[in-house]
């Protein structure tokens, strides 16, 4: 009983040092105890049980703090999966979704944006065919609702007629048939009624996704953004338009629309689609896939790196419009030399100096040529850095398509500004 309400009184107090001290007096009782009883050379019974009860004991609490270490150290780590999860699930409910009414709606509202995106990318290529076959001046005006084609022979003669008032019929296409002004008139006709069709696309199930309560506050607003730009961009183009249906102020130049205006037309078209894009990937995906802690720290690296990357492209894509709105992609139809020399020498021969880099045709190609090597080597530079951290395989693959595009834009504009423009040709 003496040894039990001991070790419990040890147990209490935890304290290894009480411990030693006690078997410490423990030895001298055996020792008086022994010196007392000098007949006999061995412990004393009673000694000897007390001694391997509170040796017993000793031994016990001895392994309790291991025992208690380990426990303690599972329970951490237990304790640290739990806060993770917690994180993880606080960030989830904290998550605000852009479309409600449950995965259904979700997916019908990714794959209407993901075609709005579609269509925008489309209206892009065919504005793209459409200036490189001069058909952007066909139409010599504008109606914001649009309008049916020509359907008689009269009609057409009449539209022609308008047309042959224009600078560019003068200049360039004196003596065109009406056969052939009908090709490039129905080219800018398509155009611009692609363009309204996009409207039409977009606002409809905007309308019916809001009355079915699948649209939030947050994504209303912001595809209510998207819809005025795009309802300004049928203006910004007719803005453009307008600008090459006055006369040139010298015989020598062709009659063409203002660069200014082309590089606000395009990059308006950038942005509706990229806007349009992110917003389709922010409904379908409003939460990073989910795996290892090291893919959400390898995407923030990406990021970083990604975002200098994007701003060149952008960049890059600006100054296309004013190698177009120059027609720059005539002059200099050579790689990687500009003729015979490296820099051309009249880069700076207008005043004032800030011209030359939106006006001057030998320095906006250049710059150009300059802006598209730094983007394959940003986007190459990117693949590379990503091969290097761990993040989620998508990502992986959307930067090697990356690359692949970039790749491929730089060999189209090669082949383009080395076979002379050869669109325009046919």
């Amino acid at each position: 009983m003496f040894a039990v309400s001991r070790l419990g009184s040890l147990l209490r107090r935890c304290n290894r040092t009480t411990i030693v001290s006690e078997l410490k007096g423990f030895s001298r009782a055996c020792n008086e105890s022994s010196l007392q009883s000098s007949s006999r050379f061995s412990v004393p019974e009673h000694c000897d049980r007390c001694l391997i009860s509170r040796f017993s004991s000793f031994q016990a609490f001895k392994s309790l703090p291991k025992n208690l270490v380990d426990h303690t150290t599972r329970k951490m780590s237990t304790t640290a999966a739990v806060l993770n999860s917690t994180a993880v699930e606080a960030a989830n409910s904290g998550l605000k979704l852009l479309v409600t009414e449950g995965p259904h709606a979700q997916k019908a509202v990714g794959i209407w944006l993901f075609g709005c995106a579609a269509w925008v990318f489309s209206l892009v290529v065919l504005g793209g065919i459409t200036r490189l076959t001069r058909s952007g001046l066909s139409m010599t005006d504008w109606k914001f609702t649009g309008g049916l084609p020509q359907l008689t022979q009269e009609e057409w003669v009449q539209e022609f007629e308008k047309y042959q008032q224009s600078p560019e019929y003068k200049r360039i296409n004196k003596g065109m048939s009406v056969e052939d002004f009908k090709f490039i008139y129905w080219m800018e006709y398509a155009h611009r009624m692609w363009g309204r069709g996009l409207g039409l696309v977009f606002s409809f199930p905007f309308a019916y996704f809001i009355a079915k309560g699948y649209i939030t506050r947050q994504l209303g607003l912001r595809l209510s953004a998207l819809f005025a730009l795009g309802a300004g961009q049928g203006l910004i183009g007719w803005w453009m338009v307008k600008s090459g249906l006055e006369e040139p102020r010298s015989e020598w130049v062709q009659p063409r629309v203002s660069p200014y205006r082309l590089a606000t037309h395009l990059t308006s078209a950038f942005v509706i689609y990229c806007g349009i894009l992110w917003t389709a990937l922010s409904v379908v995906m409003p939460e990073a896939p989910s795996g290892a802690l090291n893919w959400v720290h390898g995407a923030t690296k990406i990021r970083r790196l990604a975002l200098p990357a994007s701003f060149i492209v952008g960049l890059t894509a600006v100054s296309g419009a004013y190698v177009a709105g120059n027609d720059a992609g005539h002059a200099y139809n050579t790689f990687p030399k500009m003729g015979d020399v490296w820099i051309p020498d009249d880069i700076f021969s207008m005043e004032p100096l800030i011209r030359n880099f939106f006006e001057n045709t030998s320095l906006v190609q250049l710059n150009h040529r300059i802006l598209a090597m730094t983007t394959l080597s940003a986007i190459g530079a990117l693949w590379f850095a990503s091969r290097r951290i761990e993040v989620h395989p998508a990502v992986q693959s959307l930067i090697g398509a990356t690359l692949g595009m970039a790749a491929l834009q730089v060999t189209l504009g090669l082949s383009t500004l080395l076979m002379y423009v050869p669109t325009v040709e046919n």
